[in-house]
């Protein structure tokens, strides 16, 4: 069992948590400010992909002390707020104790990309920036439902 915190815990879920929900994780720690802890499950979690820590890192932010998780670590210290950012796992998000809230962020998925090189670290990029986008927003629109102070 985890000690609670002072600050409210974010964990962000996809189904691996090798890509999306890892991004996610190091964008809001990065952007947060010690606000809040971030962190990140997957429903069926297999490892860290190597091209999130590369295009992450392109953009300053260092994942690659991360681990890949699965959900069931945290269901007895739930977190406050659990943010699906795929389909399959928001479907698939077990009952939490408590009060946690869980809300939906879908993004394309890059491990699913195809194509050269190139144009595989294209679409890693894009989400990347799509969900650096996401946070930085929720986080300047007072990160509801967790009303944090700026």
């Amino acid at each position: 069992m985890r000690a609670m915190s002072d600050v409210p815990r974010v964990l962000f879920l996809c189904t691996g948590n090798s890509c999306r929900s890892q991004m996610a994780e190091g964008w809001l720690r990065a952007l947060a400010g010690g606000r809040v802890e971030a962190l990140s499950a997957g429903t069926d979690p297999h490892g860290l992909n190597p091209r999130a820590v590369q295009v992450m890192a392109e953009a300053g932010v260092d994942v690659s002390g991360q681990t890949s998780d699965a959900i069931e670590d945290y269901l007895d210290a739930p977190p406050e707020l659990v943010i699906a950012v795929c389909t399959h796992a928001a479907e698939n998000c077990p009952t939490f104790p408590g009060a946690t809230r869980v809300e939906r962020w879908p993004f394309d998925d890059p491990a699913a990309a195809t194509g050269s090189e190139d144009e595989v670290l294209a679409v890693f990029r894009r989400v990347r920036d799509e969900i650096r986008e996401r946070i930085a927003t929720w986080l300047d629109e007072g990160a509801a439902p967790l009303s944090l102070e700026r």
